[in-house]
Parts: C-alpha cells; sequence; structure tokens
C-alpha cells in the first residue's frame, strides 16, 4: 500500500562509510551517523574491500543504534527502512542490505532499496532553503563515479553521460600517490593547491566531441606521471603545489563545461554537483561562477551531504516507499549502475 513513511531509518554501506540516519516525514533529519575508515585504508594507499566489509559487520549494528539514540526513537518506533543497494563493493553492500533486511521484515515494515548515485543526487534537497527546483542537470563526482543526469522529479532520473575510465575522484586518488602524497587525494591535493599556480603547467583535457557528456581522466593521469618523471629525471625539487593546482584546474575546467552544456541542451535553469569530490572548494566556485555567466542555479550539498551518508538514502528511501516502491524478501545488491 503507498503510504509516506512517518519514521525511517536508513542505512548506507557502498564503500567504506558506515552509515545510518532516521528521517521523520520526508522532511526532519533527526540524526545522521557516519563512521568512517579513512584512517584504516589510508595505510594502504587505498581501499581494500575485503577489509572495508569486515568493518561494517563490526560497526553497523552499533552505527544503527546510535542513529536511533540521536534521534530519541526506537527501532520499534520506526515503521520503515532504506537501504544502498548499489551500485558499490559487494561484500560492503551485503552487509547493509542483511541488516536492513533483518530490520524491516522481522517487523513487517517496508523496505526500499535506493540506488546510491541516486542518492547522491537527493541529497541536494537535504538543505530547503538551497535546495533546487525540477527539472535540473545534476553532476555525482566521488571516487566511484562521474556522470551527469537530468532530474525531473525525486523518482525521475535521466541517464546523460559518464566517465570512460577513471572517476575524477579516483584520479585525484592516483595523482596523490604520483605525488607522494597520503589517502584520500583530493582533501590533500585541493589544500596544496590553493598555494600553487593553476597555470603552471598545461595538462590535457579530455573533450570527446563524439560523446561531449562523456569523461575520461586517464590520460590527464598519465600527462601528470609523464611531467613528474621528467622533472624527476633532472635532479630539481618537484613544484608540488604547481602540479596540484595544475591538475585540479584541468579536472574542474573539463567538469563545469560539460556540466554547463549538458544544462543548456536541456533547456533547465538550475545545475546540482554533488558526491564527495562536489566538497572541492574549487569545483564549487567555478562552477558557480560559470553559472552565474549562462543564467542559470547552482547548488550543491553542504560536505557533510557530499561524503557517503544515511540522510541521503533516507530521502531517497522515502520517496519510493511513499510510492509503493518496496524490496521482497530475496532482493540482492548489485555493484554496478543498472540500465
Amino acid at each position: 500500500m503507498k503510504r509516506p513513511p512517518r519514521l525511517l531509518l536508513a542505512i548506507e554501506t557502498s564503500c567504506d562509510e558506515t552509515a545510518a540516519a532516521v528521517l521523520r516525514e520526508g522532511k526532519d533529519l533527526l540524526s545522521n551517523v557516519i563512521a568512517s575508515q579513512v584512517k584504516i585504508h589510508a595505510e594502504y594507499g587505498g581501499i581494500v574491500p575485503e577489509i572495508a566489509s569486515r568493518k561494517h559487520v563490526e560497526s553497523i549494528d552499533f552505527v544503527a543504534k546510535q542513529a536511533l539514540n540521536e534521534a530519541g526513537v526506537r527501532l520499534d518506533d520506526i515503521d520503515s527502512v532504506a537501504v544502498t543497494q548499489g551500485p558499490g563493493l559487494v561484500g560492503s553492500l551485503v552487509v547493509g542490505l542483511s541488516y536492513a533486511k533483518a530490520c524491516a521484515f522481522s517487523a513487517g515494515k517496508p523496505l526500499a532499496g535506493v540506488n546510491h548515485v541516486y542518492a547522491h543526487l537527493m541529497a541536494c534537497f537535504l538543505d530547503k532553503e538551497t535546495a533546487p527546483e525540477f527539472p535540473f542537470v545534476g553532476l555525482v563526482v566521488s571516487g566511484g563515479h562521474t556522470s551527469l543526469y537530468r532530474v525531473d522529479d525525486y523518482l525521475s532520473v535521466d541517464f546523460i553521460g559518464s566517465t570512460r575510465d577513471d572517476a575524477a575522484g579516483e584520479a585525484f586518488d592516483k595523482v596523490a600517490k604520483i605525488l607522494g602524497l597520503p589517502y584520500p587525494g583530493g582533501p590533500v591535493i585541493s589544500r596544496l593547491s590553493i598555494k600553487g599556480k593553476r597555470d603552471a603547467f598545461s595538462f590535457p583535457r579530455a573533450w570527446l566531441p563524439d560523446t561531449p557528456f562523456d569523461f575520461s581522466f586517464s590520460g590527464l593521469k598519465t600527462s601528470v606521471l609523464q611531467t613528474v618523471r621528467k622533472i624527476e629525471s633532472m635532479d630539481v625539487e618537484i613544484p608540488v603545489a604547481d602540479l596540484c593546482a595544475s591538475f585540479q584546474e584541468a579536472v574542474v575546467d573539463v567538469l563545469v563545461a560539460k556540466t554547463l552544456q549538458a544544462a543548456l541542451d536541456q533547456g533547465v535553469k538550475w545545475v546540482a554537483v554533488a558526491g564527495g569530490v562536489a566538497s572541492n572548494s574549487r569545483l564549487r566556485l567555478s562552477m558557480e561562477r560559470a553559472c552565474i555567466k549562462k543564467g542559470l542555479n547552482f547548488t550543491s550539498p553542504r560536505p557533510i551531504f557530499c561524503t557517503d551518508n544515511g540522510a541521503m538514502v533516507a530521502l531517497a528511501g522515502f520517496h519510493k516507499i511513499k510510492n509503493g516502491l518496496l524490496l521482497c524478501s530475496d532482493a540482492d545488491v548489485y555493484s554496478r549502475m543498472r540500465p
């Protein structure tokens, strides 16, 4: 039966954050708890899937109970559950789905499976004062995804373009490794870029004229590697800040240009940027300035809602349950985007 949930518990375990949130009547966020594994995976220079899934097993019950406690409710008070079903790391997703099934089906409560990428788009509505208007073009940019979508309502999301190889966040991590910087690379490169010159190095931009709304960052990553090796062969100090600033600018230029062109082609008035890389201050500033020049409105979630979190899953799940789009007991996870 279609009905809006009153109190919804959401679970997110798509990658290396164990997260849970409680949402009341689709508008009041009562709690949003995130347990990060960044310090654990930093030792390995990237996410180790087996370790991530084991840490989710250790953390999920504690995180969910903390979310309930902060919301001032009990599990018995919850009348619906939402969980990230995919895409993501299979082992991590299974932990979250299994826990959500136990919470929902044991008590006869409805369960919604949420697409992780679409949930990032819904994060733009968590702050009412900065929420976009439908329709809008949304860029989801993170460690695992760089994709453009047209969003007509809470349940209508149409694909426009995606990356052919590395996601933007993945490129940041790989370039950080080339430069001997710690993981995760995005925040470090962003911080060092402030002291660097954005035009110190002329790195390539992949415009892909045959598929103008697709992205490619592998060539940019290779160019940085070749530049670093050339500098090393000259036996001089590597200008890390300049390399960071020039690399970041190449990524931002492509993200901004393709997103704006998509918005103009789609005839929309709003542009939204979500996902972990949406926290990058240079990207936010450049996108906002470009939108103003084209007469478009721009929005992006607060940084706490850009990272993987339960709040975005809760809002996406609310609209699915409200419209009767529920999971059955034998539903499984999926690792890649479905058509």
